[in-house]
């Protein structure tokens, strides 16, 4: 059974300010739980290797549930995802059956500009393997290209977190650009429901979800797929 790639961000502040960001961890830990009940193995990786900070606000009573704190407090996890995640020059993408772009703010600054990791995206998908992200995670589709040059999204229905959901977060002053901007920019059919409630979509070997609730449902929608 071929594995899962998870990408993970090392970005831990919005930008050159002080204040914090990162991975927000349940979009981590409700797919990896999800997905290894299957029996699905999967690995980590983040731009740089090495240590992926935590949104502390993902750390909040409200957000951080009974399988979240589990994993996290799973040795294991703690360290093959959040201290020594893979570099991208550590990846065979042929041992990938899917790749997974978690979320958190963090992401905006690593995932969209990163060679390395798009070659690995695209790898999969020409493989005939998913791309799949959560929430902000979809930043790391907007540069992907097909054989021809054009957006590997053009033309696919494609979630993630909504401008709305930016602007009821607070955050939309500290990011570079908005999400779904950037990905009808780059000619997506970017689907959306109400904000903050669990939405995945599927289009072919795409699986997105729309924000931080939807983890467990791109999860699902992808065992479904690969079922």
């Amino acid at each position: 059974m071929k594995k899962i790639l998870l990408v993970l961000t090392n970005q831990e502040t919005y930008g050159n300010t002080s204040e914090k960001t990162g991975l927000w961890l349940s979009e981590a830990t409700e797919f990896v739980q999800e997905v290894s009940k299957a029996g699905y193995e999967v690995d980590y990786i983040s731009p740089k290797g090495g240590m992926v900070p935590i949104d502390p606000r993902s750390l909040e009573e409200q957000f951080f549930n009974d399988e979240a704190k589990a994993l996290y407090e799973d040795e294991t996890f703690k360290d093959r995802a959040l201290t020594n995640s893979l570099k991208p020059t550590e990846i065979h993408p042929e041992e990938y059956i899917a790749i997974y772009y978690a979320g958190g703010h963090g992401v905006m600054w690593d995932f969209p500009d990163k060679k390395e990791l798009q070659q690995i995206a695209e790898t999969i998908y020409h493989n005939q393997g998913f791309v799949t992200s959560v929430c902000h995670g979809a930043v790391g589709l907007i540069n992907l290209k097909d054989q021809f040059g054009e957006p590997l999204i053009k033309g696919k229905k494609i979630t993630g977190f909504t401008n709305a959901e930016e602007l009821l977060s607070g955050k939309k002053k500290l990011v570079p650009f908005l999400t779904e901007t950037a990905l009808k920019d780059k000619g997506a059919k970017f689907k959306q429901r109400i904000p903050y409630v669990s939405y995945a979509v599927t289009d072919g070997q795409f699986v997105t979800g729309q924000n931080p609730m939807s983890g467990k449902a791109v999860a699902v929608a992808l065992l479904e797929q690969l079922n």
